[in-house]
């Protein structure tokens, strides 16, 4: 399967065109034509089937021939507040990675010792989009505008609250904090660690502070860490 995203494609309209980018990409690229059938998501669960009316690389024409509500198919929630890195590629690979493997919501956060304080917010929603479409997942992450540690974890949040970091202190593996949860927040901190008053305001949050294992990982490698092993231990 082929799978195409727009947000604005939905069950109460019998047709749909296709923006420049897609169109042309429709038409020209894969040279598709009247007649030939496509899948598109709106990255809400929703998958459609359709049909070309109009070849057209500015506004490819299609007619709604089907439409199918997906189940997600992982049964939790998980959120990943994770601090942006130095390296722009290596938080792109990251966002590519969890997607394909699932997960539901993206924060990036600023901390103390963060090296990179801005983001590309339209890059990264389109990374995020090419990986939702190439593994085929019909639900589109959230990928929410940077914020101050301080201020993440001063919002109010559901579920399992856990924090991963390198300082040399108890911690709970996620097997044994997370089994059985079905909303899951994790902070993952920048390159050179949180701070320990970052560490204790988020003890003070009724943060849980958990262990990857004896490695230390980068701040990418932590975030595919945690998205898979969340979806291994909810596996049934």
């Amino acid at each position: 399967m082929q799978l195409f995203y727009s947000e604005h494609i939905s069950n109460n309209y019998a047709q749909f065109t296709f923006d420049k980018i897609e169109s042309r990409h429709i038409v020209k690229v894969l040279r598709k034509n009247t007649g030939d059938q496509l899948n598109i998501t709106n990255g809400k669960g929703d998958l459609f089937t359709v049909e070309i009316v109009l070849p057209n690389e500015k506004k490819c024409l299609v007619d709604i021939v089907n439409s199918e509500k997906r189940v997600k198919p992982w049964n939790y929630y998980l959120h990943i507040a994770i601090a942006p890195t130095k390296n722009n590629d290596r938080y792109e690979w990251f966002l590519e990675k969890a997607t394909e493997i699932g997960i539901d919501e993206i924060t990036p956060i600023i901390c103390k010792h963060s090296e990179r304080k801005v983001i590309k917010k339209e890059r990264f929603d389109k990374v995020i989009i090419s990986a939702m479409k190439q593994s085929l997942k019909f639900r589109l992450p959230k990928l929410n505008d940077v914020v101050s540690f301080s201020e993440f974890i001063s919002k109010e949040i559901e579920g399992d609250k856990l924090i991963a970091h390198c300082e040399e202190t108890n911690k709970k593996t996620l097997k044994q904090v997370i089994q059985g949860s079905n909303k899951i927040t994790i902070l993952i901190g920048p390159e050179g660690d949180f701070s320990i008053a970052e560490i204790e305001k988020a003890l003070g949050k009724n943060f849980e502070p958990v262990t990857f294992g004896a490695s230390r990982l980068r701040t990418e490698t932590a975030g595919i860490v945690a998205a898979h092993s969340v979806s291994i231990l909810n596996e049934k």
